[in-house]
């Protein structure tokens, strides 16, 4: 049994990676097109929320399978990787409407690195020293995206602008949203990954659209009504939301929220086809040396970690 857990967990982190690609493209259309960011944020989890719940629900009854216990910390642990979850979607919705999708999402992908350094901080999951090699590695990437499509040289001035505060506040905020949730899952007492996945899953998703509804109620209202009128497109987000996070919470059980984070990079290859052939984009010489350099960087920690 132990030699076929690589396998699920590749298997479902590579689900996972095309679940979040559609997700995210259907959220850069609607926060275009219809809604605020975090309207746009609110609709991942609401209409993700009863499918979980649902599945859950159904899952232990054809099981015959009783609620397994939670053990101390898991609500700790769900509720701040819910609301780091909440703030860094936010992020990237916003940073679509500063750069091309495949930038965005490139910019996101510092969650692997900054995940590292989460993880020896909370959870004791570190890596080598050599890994602070591939770190700065890293920093050379961020620098060459920061500066923008025109930009020429290296300028730490170029991390203040707006596209980069928000691309690396995205990565640190789901650096601490993937360990907090490996946390929790492993505080629910099964040895069953799936299960684990799902409780934790559906106690998350349901503090998450509790916590944007009282937020969108009492600062942006007119978007509630919004989210339901994009109900058509929302809905997709919803499933696909629903399917992304599902594989995720089932990989973090089995591997290192680091590796699974890694191996999640082939998002990049399909961030560029989405891009390119959906919404358009061009991606610039500079750009593209930028994502390349950022993930031979995080590869590199993966190698060495």
């Amino acid at each position: 049994m132990a030699d076929t857990l690589p396998d699920l967990w590749i298997l479902v982190t590579l689900a996972a990676a095309v679940f979040q690609t559609g997700r995210f493209m259907l959220q850069k259309y609607l926060a275009t097109a219809t809604l605020s960011a975090a309207g746009a944020t609110f609709s991942r989890f609401l209409y993700s929320a009863p499918f979980i719940l649902l599945g859950l629900v159904a899952y232990l009854a054809l099981s015959a399978t009783p609620l397994p216990p939670l053990g101390p910390g898991f609500w700790a642990h769900g509720l701040v990787g819910g609301t780091a979850q909440i703030l860094a979607t936010v992020c990237v919705v916003l940073l679509f409407k500063q750069r091309n999708f495949a930038v965005g999402i490139t910019f996101k992908k510092t969650e692997v690195i900054l995940t590292v350094l989460v993880g020896w901080i909370i959870l004791g999951e570190g890596v080598s020293a050599t890994g602070f090699a591939a770190i700065a590695l890293g920093v050379v990437g961020l620098l060459l995206l920061s500066g923008g499509a025109e930009a020429k040289g290296f300028h730490l001035r170029d991390l203040r602008n707006r596209a980069a505060g928000l691309g690396i506040a995205s990565g640190a905020l789901f650096a601490v949203s993937a360990v907090s949730y490996r946390g929790a899952s492993l505080a629910v007492q099964t040895d069953l990954p799936v299960l684990r996945a799902g409780v934790t899953l559906a106690a998350v998703v349901t503090m998450q659209s509790l916590i944007m509804a009282v937020y969108l109620r009492l600062r942006e209202p007119g978007q509630i009504r919004d989210v339901w009128r994009a109900r058509r497109v929302a809905l997709w987000i919803g499933l696909t939301s629903m399917g992304g996070s599902l594989c995720w919470f089932i990989a973090f059980t089995l591997q290192n929220a680091a590796y699974v984070k890694a191996l999640g990079q082939v998002e990049l290859i399909l961030s560029v086809a989405a891009s390119t052939l959906f919404f358009r984009e061009k991606i610039s010489p500079r750009e593209a040396a930028g994502m390349a350099v950022l993930i031979a960087s995080i590869l590199m920690l993966v190698m060495v970690a």
